[in-house]
């Protein structure tokens, strides 16, 4: 399968004060989003990565402020292979894709992952994708959140939605299932980073996080659950299910963050079967809106709740209406 030749990639990006100490790929790695360590590695050693105009190696020391520059033509990445994957395409043109993900998919390969996520999908619908940064991938969902993420299909687009992410301006509107019943909506802004012991969690950090911030508001209230409508300000991993865990709210379902399975005082045995079955966060990327790549017109696109949690809100709000 013949592909595209490569693209060509320009970019300059400052080094920031607290990054002061940091190693040459680290400080990469956080500046030029979207490209693997390794790949930054080797484009360091090549010399087409440098420091104030200089060839430098991977674990130099940097003292703040330099000028880290890429200048390369990206070759396709192949170790990733294109794989027939059935993706719900919600929106399609010369630009972007906006798709629909299912539970159960994982975005794109990772240990324990090697293979049939969505990048590799993603692979076979478009093959000139192979010569973007994570096939045109901006953007993330968990593997058990369903829902709209936007997937690039240019290296212009790729920049622009990549800059949206930066500056906040690309809408990402959620619903969930929280347990316990809220009060009113609220905003957590509380740092997050990894979980100090465990490796596979995130956690709020008091100190070292990257700044997060989602917006919560109450959608209906159960008896002893609350459907929320979440907007995300930054996209740090798993932050609503964390966020709201936090906040003593968890996500109904979530395996990490959600805790012991609790059922509310004389739940009918609809509910506790409900309840015990929902294997996954109960947790849906609603509305995404940015502003096209090319028009400079601002979209939005949006996908119906998932089945299964339609089936849990049927159930919730049967129980609230036997209240006694």
């Amino acid at each position: 399968m013949g592909h595209l030749g490569g693209e060509k990639i320009q970019r300059t990006e400052q080094v920031r004060a607290e990054q002061a100490g940091q190693r040459v790929d680290q400080a990469a790695a956080e500046l030029f989003d979207g490209f693997s360590r390794s790949r930054l590695q080797a484009w360091i050693k090549d010399g087409v990565l440098t420091v104030n105009g200089n060839k430098a190696k991977p674990k130099d020391k940097l003292t703040g402020n330099e000028s880290l520059s890429l200048e390369v033509v990206i070759e396709p990445e192949l170790e990733d292979q294109p794989q027939s994957i059935e993706l719900d395409i919600v929106y399609e043109d010369e630009d972007l894709l906006v798709i629909n993900k299912p539970t159960g998919l994982v975005v794109h390969p990772a240990a324990g992952h090697a293979d049939g996520t969505l990048l590799n999908g993603l692979l076979h619908h478009d093959e000139r994708l192979n010569s973007l940064p994570r096939a045109g991938i901006v953007h993330r969902l968990d593997r058990d959140t369903t829902g709209l993420m936007v997937v690039a299909r240019s290296l212009e687009a790729h920049t622009s939605l990549v800059s949206q992410l930066q500056d906040k301006s690309l809408f990402r509107q959620y619903e969930a299932i929280a347990v316990g019943v809220m009060t009113g909506g609220g905003k957590v802004d509380a740092p997050m980073g990894r979980h100090p012991v465990d490796r596979k969690k995130q956690a709020v950090l008091k100190e070292g996080g990257k700044n997060a911030v989602t917006h919560y508001r109450v959608m209906d209230r159960y008896r002893a659950h609350t459907r929320i409508q979440v907007q995300l300000e930054t996209g740090r991993t798993h932050q609503i299910r964390v966020h709201m865990a936090f906040r003593n709210y968890p996500l109904v379902g979530d395996p990490l963050y959600g805790g012991r399975l609790k059922f509310p005082a004389g739940a009918s045995e609809e509910l506790r079967q409900a309840l015990r079955r929902f294997p996954r966060q109960a947790l849906h990327a609603r509305k995404l809106g940015l502003i096209h790549p090319a028009s400079g017109e601002y979209c939005e696109f949006e996908s119906p709740l998932p089945d299964d949690m339609q089936a849990l809100i049927s159930v919730l709000e049967r129980d609230a209406k036997d209240e006694p």
